[in-house]
């Protein structure tokens, strides 16, 4: 079978095989009895990393984020997060369904929340509404093409929400990413919100699996939260063992995935047709517009395959593309080749 290239999302990368040599040797026990030894170990490794008093292994992200919104709100509360957010697109209106929240949307251009844009929708509630619940940051964020918010932009908006007695929730599944863009600890990323929810399965290569980090309080509620939706696992340190190696390990390779990111940036704001800002790349991620190019991105896409690359398009005009370990720089050339060949076919006949 062909190799594919696959810049689809870092969701696809493969455990390395210290990560499936571990996973073989894991000792085991239930973790819904607390009993799992790596799981535990894995939940005060990662609890430490981002500088909470604890934290709870829970299989993706998305379950992630909606055990947090369930524990900081009651139903009827609003919630405050920017238009393009993950937990507003890519969550099955979870936020509805499981915590009967009112989500309340703020358009940006890069992404980014500002405490001046969200303290105008604060409410405190009133015989007319039950007020603001929760503010939701998204860091990296995924559909701006991998943002980072810069740090004095986030503390001011958690310093304004503490100030208003709001709890601020960050969905830092690519967290480990912004850490490596700004080179500081996650911990001084994470340490201005109340819960943070990060990623083992995408740029840090695990199999599976996620953490939901907090106060003590917060994260026994959240383990009650994670047996409603279903996510109790028992033997659960075969997974966690990965996860272990992920955080040890993986962090550091993070910045090559980066400037391959920046190279492809690069080499697509040269071609014609093509729209995107080299500079707006931070991080793996990065979203171009090809409307310009006479090409849909169904078209666009299914051509690439044919050329050996996989990459989706997130609507009828913009095409998203992420780097990750498994994607090497001949194989970052190796797609700009194919685009490259597949925009000069579609001048040649337009």
């Amino acid at each position: 079978m062909t190799r594919m290239i696959d810049l689809r999302s870092d969701t696809v990368t493969r455990p390395t095989p210290e990560m499936r040599r571990v996973m073989f040797e894991a000792e085991v026990g239930d973790d819904v009895y607390h009993e799992d030894p790596t799981v535990n170990r894995l939940e005060e490794f990662a609890a430490r990393m981002v500088g909470k008093e604890a934290a709870v292994f829970v299989p993706s992200g998305t379950m992630g984020n909606q055990m947090a919104l369930r524990v900081h709100t009651r139903p009827g509360q609003e919630l405050i997060v920017e238009d393009r957010s993950h937990v507003v697109l890519y969550e099955m209106g979870g936020s509805g369904v499981h915590s009967g929240l009112v989500t309340r949307t703020i358009p940006t251009t890069d992404g980014l929340l500002h405490w001046d844009a969200v303290k105008t929708r604060l409410r405190k509630g009133s015989d007319h509404n039950t007020g603001t619940g929760l503010i939701v940051v998204e860091n990296t964020h995924n559909m701006a093409g991998g943002r980072v918010y810069p740090p004095d932009v986030l503390q001011e908006i958690c310093d304004g929400a503490r100030a208003a007695g709001i709890p601020v929730h960050m969905d830092g599944a690519r967290i480990f990413n912004a850490a490596a863009y700004l080179n500081r600890p996650v911990a001084a990323l994470t340490a201005g919100v109340d819960s943070v929810m990060f990623c083992l399965s995408k740029g840090l290569g695990a199999p599976v699996g996620s953490l939901l980090a907090g106060t003590r309080e917060f994260v026994e509620k959240a383990r009650l939260v994670r047996k409603l939706l279903g996510g109790g696992m028992r033997q659960a340190g075969i997974l966690a063992a990965a996860g272990i190696v992920a955080l040890e390990q993986s962090p550091g390779g993070l910045p090559a995935d980066h400037a391959n990111a920046r190279m492809l940036a690069d080499a697509l704001a040269a071609m014609p047709g093509v729209k995107i800002d080299p500079t707006s790349v931070e991080t793996n991620i990065l979203v171009f517009s090809i409307a310009e190019t006479g090409l849909s991105t169904a078209e666009f896409s299914a051509q690439l395959r044919g050329r050996g690359v996989l990459a989706n398009g997130i609507d009828a005009a913009h095409m998203r593309m992420v780097t990750h370990y498994d994607v090497t720089r001949a194989d970052c050339e190796q797609a700009v080749h194919a685009m490259e060949e597949i925009l000069a076919s579609a001048r040649t006949t337009a």
